[in-house]
């Protein structure tokens, strides 16, 4: 079973927002930008998933991209990432932007469009990494929700096997 792990998971919403805006910035074609990092052999975080694809879209994509485009003042970086997924899906049709790519685009369009905060604010706030706190806030929400459902089913809090997470040698225990 392959895992998702480290910046593809999680921390894809900070390394999305910085990349996609980064090229966005500097005017790149989305072309360019998908050209530029095959050549220096880098993923795009927030392009890719393992089973949804054009054909099979990721329902949370489609209901971020319909809020974006009906609610906000701006979504600049939301289309600029829509028109980079027209690229990377000529090679694959599971390139797509997914899930952390769309809210990613759709946070830094909100944070620059609300008027709240002058550009440099919001681009301080993506690069400090809010976005992956959000993460953190909605999985802290999600463990808390499991929590009260054993308690609530009066079962056994669920605890994983310690030789499946142990880092340290048996030696060392």
């Amino acid at each position: 079973q392959r895992r998702v792990h480290g910046p593809r998971f999680g921390g894809a919403l900070d390394g999305a927002a910085q990349m996609f805006s980064s090229a966005y910035d500097a005017g790149l074609s989305p072309e360019d930008f998908v050209e530029r990092a095959r050549r220096d052999n880098k993923l795009i975080q927030g392009i890719g998933h393992l089973v949804k694809s054009l054909e099979n879209p990721d329902v949370r994509v489609t209901l971020v991209v319909d809020a974006v485009r009906r609610t906000f003042p701006s979504h600049a970086l939301l289309d600029y990432g829509l028109a980079v997924q027209q690229v990377t899906t000529r090679k694959k049709s599971n390139l797509i932007l997914n899930v952390d790519g769309a809210i990613a685009c759709a946070f830094v369009d909100l944070l620059r469009g609300c008027g709240m905060f002058t550009r440099e604010e919001a681009d301080e706030y993506v690069a400090m990494g809010a976005l992956n706190g959000l993460f953190i806030m909605g999985r802290s929400m999600g463990f808390i929700g499991h929590y009260l459902d054993q308690k609530r089913l009066r079962q056994g809090l669920y605890r994983h096997p310690t030789d499946d997470i142990a880092y340290m040698l048996s030696q060392s225990l």
